[in-house]
Order: structure tokens, then sequence, then C-alpha cells
């Protein structure tokens, strides 16, 4: 059984616990973002549910068939779709540019061109994305790497373990900054900062398309001698250290604050303040984010975290937690009316889109 799902009942025990001090807390001082409220822990239940059962991420219909890339049968079926749909775009935009605007035929004309150009794009940016992510899963998946690295079998030993687990939270860092600066990962890795609350179920609302996503790999080590079994116990491990983290119980570790990613440090990572936002993306080591210039301290006095998200989506539904940026990510790309855009929406930050919805005057609630 996987490590990380086999200390369930801890969860459940230790989110019971917190649950008492977080009470006892509020009747002595007032209630608190901290605090548990019924929908929103059963939402995050509900996600951490799904992320185990409805494995997106492994088991979409076809999946297994595009994993050796445009070179198999569905995988070209499916890179063609994305090339003649990118085409159709094309085509499109260049007669909706050439449309001659001053006739009602004209503007028909135009009209018409770019409801095919928006219809045709997010099919071609939809079936370009399946075919790059499971391309890249299946080569450098950790199986494929070890059937490489096999012949210089590190063993057991310390070294291989050390390895392992310094490498795994390495690619998390870049992994978990690159889901909050590419806005197809942010799509990914949104469920999970949803909450406007923060507790222990707040690290069980986990995102369940991971597939969608192209990652540093993190079986790399596997090409060196690490065994997948390592490797995987190293994924566990990680998930399970980042579970107690989420909480505000703990106000700080001392010394510890310097080396370890601590609950201090990811309320940081939670926060949807300006100055909080996009920070403190490591697993276990926070030396990551002060080596490569992300790393932000709490300022629980002049700063208080306000979690959740810069636009907060107020619902509990598990289906709208999981495809709302989708959702606007696909729109914003179908009312686009260049390539340039399109791209932009998909592979730029949330916060550049934001702003360029607000240059072309698109109201963002519709």
């Amino acid at each position: 059984m996987d490590l990380s799902v086999a200390v369930t009942p801890l969860y459940f025990a230790t989110m019971a616990a917190e649950r008492k001090a977080l009470q006892r807390r509020a009747a002595e001082q007032g209630p608190s973002a901290a605090d548990y409220d019924k929908p929103d822990t059963v939402a995050s239940l509900g996600m951490g549910v799904l992320s185990l059962t409805t494995p997106i991420t492994a088991h979409l219909a076809g999946y297994a068939a595009l994993r050796r890339g445009p070179k198999g049968r569905i995988g070209k079926v499916v890179l063609g779709v994305a090339l003649g749909a990118a085409a159709v775009t094309t085509v499109a935009d260049v007669i909706a540019r050439r449309a001659d605007g001053s006739t009602l035929d004209g503007r028909r004309l135009r009209k018409q061109a770019r409801k095919v150009a928006g219809a045709s794009s997010v099919v071609a940016i939809t079936a370009g994305g399946v075919v790059l992510t499971a391309t890249t899963a299946a080569l450098t998946s950790t199986k494929r790497m070890w059937s490489k690295g096999k012949a210089h079998d590190l063993g057991n030993g310390v070294v291989p373990w050390v390895a392992s687990m310094l490498w795994w939270d390495f690619a998390y860092y870049w992994n978990h900054r690159f889901q909050h600066e590419v806005r197809a990962m942010w799509a990914i890795h949104v469920p999970h900062h949803s909450s406007e609350h923060y507790n222990l179920s707040t690290a069980l609302r986990q995102p369940v398309a991971g597939a969608f996503g192209v990652w540093v790999p993190y079986g790399l080590v596997s090409r060196f001698g690490v065994r997948p079994s390592i490797v995987e116990t190293s994924r566990a491990l990680n998930l399970i250290y980042q579970y107690w983290i989420h909480t505000d119980t703990i106000r700080s570790l001392g010394a510890g604050e310097e080396v370890l990613n601590t609950p201090s440090h990811h309320r940081v990572h939670h926060g949807s303040n300006q100055q909080y936002l996009d920070r403190n993306h490591a697993g276990i080591l926070i030396v990551w984010d002060r080596m490569f210039g992300t790393f932000r301290r709490e300022q629980p006095v002049d700063d208080p975290v306000i979690y959740g998200l810069t636009r907060n989506i107020h619902t509990y539904n598990l289906w709208n937690v999981s495809t709302h940026e989708y959702r606007d990510m696909f729109r914003d790309v179908a009312r686009a009316d260049n390539w340039r855009d399109r791209l932009g929406f998909v592979l730029r930050g949330p916060g550049w889109a934001y702003r360029r919805r607000a240059e072309l005057g698109v109201d963002t609630a519709a």
C-alpha cells in the first residue's frame, strides 16, 4: 500500500486533535480562518478522496495508448487534430482581419471567422497539450529511467536514499513553482489553494489532473541507479511531511525555520496577500526558496496571512473546485484573436492573464 495512504488514520486523529485545540482557542480569542468549517472541510476531504479514487492522472480513457506519444496510432490522430485545428484557427484569423468591417456582409464574415477561430483554437491547444503531456510522461517515467539505470544499481544503502530524498525535494520545488508561474500548471494546482481556511484538512485538498502537466522528472535519479521503490517511498515521505505544515496551531520551530519548510513558511505560501504570492514553494527544505529567490518570512503582526485565492470561487462543489481555472483559461483562449495571446493565456502566469483581460476590456465575471 502507498505509505501516504497507509497513514490515513494518523491524518484523522491529528485533525480531530487540532479541531479541539482550535475550538479552545476560539473560545478564548475568537474565531479565525484556521477554524474548521464543515462545508469547507467536507470539500477538502472530498478532493482528497477524488485524488486517490478518480485518478485522472493515470486512467483517462485512451491515455494509456497515448503514452507512446505522437508515434502511436492514437497519438498520431490526436496530433493530427491539433495541427489541423491550429491551421483552421490561423486561416480564420486571417479572414477575420481582412474582412471589410464597413459592410454588413464583412462584419458578419468577421464574426463567423472569430467564432470558428475561438472553437478551433481551444481544440488545437487541448489536443496539443494531451500529446505533449502524454509524451513527456512516457519519456520521463521512473520505469523508463530504471530500465537504463538498473545496471548501476546503488542498492538499498544510505547513498541512494539521501540522493532520492534530496532529488525529490529539489524537483518538487521546481514543479511546485512552475504550478504557480505557468497558468496551465496553475489550473492543476489551484484546487489546493481554493480554501479560505487553513488547517490540516486543507493538506488533503489535492488536485486530480496531474496528467495534464509537464514535470521535472522525479524518477530521473533511477537513471543513475536509485531503485524505483526508493523513489516511490521518497514521494510518500515528502507528501506526509507536507501534511503537518498545514496548521496554524504551531507558530514557530525556532532555528528549524532556517532550514526546514514549516507551518509558518507554508502559511505564507497559502496567502493571497500581494507580498506573499508565489512564495515558499518548498516541500521539506526551505533552503531551495532561499537559494532561488522565492523565500518570504511570515509577518503575523504587520501582515497577517489572508488565505485563499486573489479571486475566490465561493463554492464547495467538487467539480467547480477542480475545473474552474480550466474553464476560465479556455474561455480566454476562445476570446483571443491571435496566437500570442492564446498561448499567453496558457503558458504565462495567471496574473498576466488577469492583466491582459483588463487590457482587452473583457468582463472577468462573464
